[in-house]
């Protein structure tokens, strides 16, 4: 998933107006963020396999770090201490880390059974939305429109600049994801380009 995790915090925001959008960005895009770090550091691993899925082609080998549930509900559980303390709002707190562990449970939707239970486990899960192509795009697409739908019916811009940024930000999430969906393989660690590339 890709616009389908922002999905989730555009409708998360009318739950808690306290909790400022880019927040909630960030929570549910967390996982998705540290991941290249810890692929980097040799921590997880991932391969270019054109044709593993339909919509991506990155073969997820090793990433309970930042993907399995249990991390999830860490990550989540940590979002949520680490705004409580800042932010002395329980309700706030609790929406926050919500948001970060929903980002499994969208993938488990998305990923061919590829997403493990916990570090060391076995066990690999997925429902392999990934495997088509409209599929997909109607699943994200119809997430993202209802998100952004509950986003505008439930809060009021400021201004002028929030009413015309949120457009700039949707007109730059939708070609983010349609340059993620349709853009070339993307290359490995030096440049080159290969059928199967190892992180």
């Amino acid at each position: 998933m890709f616009i389908g995790h922002f999905a989730v915090a555009f409708a998360a925001k009318p739950a808690a107006p306290s909790v400022s959008l880019g927040t909630l960005f960030f929570a549910c895009e967390w996982v998705d963020l540290v991941w290249p770090l810890f692929l980097l550091i040799g921590l997880e691993r991932v391969e270019i396999r054109p044709g593993i899925t339909a919509f991506t082609p990155l073969d997820f080998l090793y990433y309970p770090w930042t993907h399995s549930l249990l991390m999830g509900v860490f990550w989540a559980v940590a979002f949520g201490l680490l705004y409580l303390s800042v932010r002395k709002s329980g309700k706030s707190a609790l929406l926050v880390g919500i948001v970060v562990l929903s980002h499994w449970f969208l993938d488990l939707v998305a990923h061919r059974p590829d997403l493990p239970l916990a570090p060391g486990g076995e066990a690999r899960w997925g429902l392999g939305l990934w495997n088509s192509i409209p599929a997909t795009l109607l699943v994200e697409v119809s997430l993202f429109v209802a998100g952004v739908a509950l986003y505008v019916w439930r809060t009021r811009a400021m201004d002028r600049v929030g009413r015309w940024g949120l457009w700039v930000l949707l007109v730059f999430l939708a070609l983010a994801y349609l340059g993620a969906a349709f853009g070339p393989l993307p290359p490995n660690v030096w440049g080159a380009r290969s059928d199967v590339v190892t992180y």
